[in-house]
């Protein structure tokens, strides 16, 4: 994630308007066409805007405890008819709580809770994850 890390500052992505507008280059260069966006935590920051903005061009998402969720509204949240799979660990207590009760608004939304998994739950548990996205994929259109 730019700014975060060892990775330089950019100035382009201290906006929520900035970071959409990033994430939206990052996937023309990549030629990408209705991806499924997958986002655990920190990147909640680029990826929530472009979803609330762009879902429609998205075949699904897949935010893992992300963060940034209570920067939105219930209603622009219930706007979006992006397949959404939330995903978290259930040792995460603190920034999964939050995320699951804003992104519940989403309509089109599952919840996958991997027992025993912390907030890196795909590291935690990588298996009962690709299980659950796996089956999430399958069901996209």
């Amino acid at each position: 994630i730019p700014g975060y890390g060892d990775s330089p500052p950019v100035e382009m992505v201290v906006t929520a308007q900035g970071r959409r507008t990033f994430l939206d280059h990052v996937l023309q260069e990549l030629g990408l066409q209705r991806p499924v966006l997958i986002s655990p935590s920190m990147s909640g920051r680029f990826a929530l805007p472009f979803l609330l903005a762009h879902g429609d061009r998205l075949a699904g998402f897949v935010p893992i405890a992300p963060v940034g969720t209570k920067d939105y509204t219930a209603e622009q949240y219930r706007a979006v008819q992006t397949p959404t799979l939330i995903v978290y660990g259930d040792r995460d207590t603190g920034l999964a709580a939050q995320a699951l009760q804003n992104l519940q608004h989403l309509p089109e939304h599952r919840v996958a809770v991997l027992r025993g998994a912390g907030h890196a739950c795909y590291l935690d548990k990588p298996e009962d994850f690709h299980r659950a996205l796996l089956g999430f994929l399958r069901q996209l259109k």
